[in-house]
């Protein structure tokens, strides 16, 4: 089994193996030059995300500067907006939905290591020859969400639809639907509901409307 088949199989690999090296090292590159781009220069953004992700969805945004572990193990939907300085560590896969809004200083996580220190610094593979090793949990988010500023999402971690996240929080485990969730680490406040409508904040609100669906 390739090291790469043994992310997506949840076991352990090897991060040194030269063929996750390369295509590492294709991610950060292309990372940086879309880092070192301004957001008018669509034309070049574009090239460098088609080459940079697995799906980039029509009408999303990153800001910038990003960096993608892998890249090629994320995908994004449609009309996301990515704020500044967002990190998508993305040993396994990360999968984001539709209409999500994310705040700076954005960082998604997929890898674990092991908890003791001689196993973190050298384990013996199946032919008893000794290297480092980590394994890695799937991210998932969900569509119409919104993060608030320095969020953390930690592997293994499924993001409802329609969630909203605090500013500042770590979020360590799944956050069901339609809720508001804060926190280190992040935990469920509320659910949701039309009491939550900007209709209730007329001052806010001001000569503007609430589309009617």
């Amino acid at each position: 089994m390739r090291e790469e088949e043994k992310i997506f199989a949840g076991i352990l690999f090897n991060p040194g193996d030269p063929e996750l090296k390369a295509i590492k090292l294709r991610s950060h590159k292309l990372s940086a030059a879309y880092s070192r781009t301004a957001e008018d220069e669509t034309e070049l953004r574009a090239e460098i995300i088609r080459q940079m992700v697995a799906e980039f969805g029509e009408g999303s945004f990153m800001q910038g500067p990003v960096f993608f572990h892998y890249g090629v193990h994320t995908r994004i939907g449609k009309r996301c907006f990515f704020n500044y300085n967002l990190t998508i560590q993305d040993d396994a896969q990360v999968m984001i939905g539709d209409d999500n809004n994310f705040g700076p200083n954005l960082t998604i996580v997929t890898p674990l290591h092991p908890m003791l220190p001689d196993e973190r610094r050298l384990m013996l593979d199946g032919e008893g020859k000794p290297k480092r090793f980590c394994y890695a949990k799937p991210v998932r988010i969900g569509s119409n969400c919104w993060f608030g500023a320095n969020v953390v999402v930690c592997p293994g971690v499924t993001i409802g639809d329609g969630s909203v996240i605090g500013a500042g929080s770590i979020v360590t485990r799944d956050v069901p639907p339609h809720t508001f969730a804060a926190g280190n680490p992040c935990h469920v406040i509320r659910a949701l509901s039309e009491a939550d409508s900007m209709r209730h904040k007329p001052a806010v609100l001001a000569d503007n409307r609430v589309m009617e669906h």
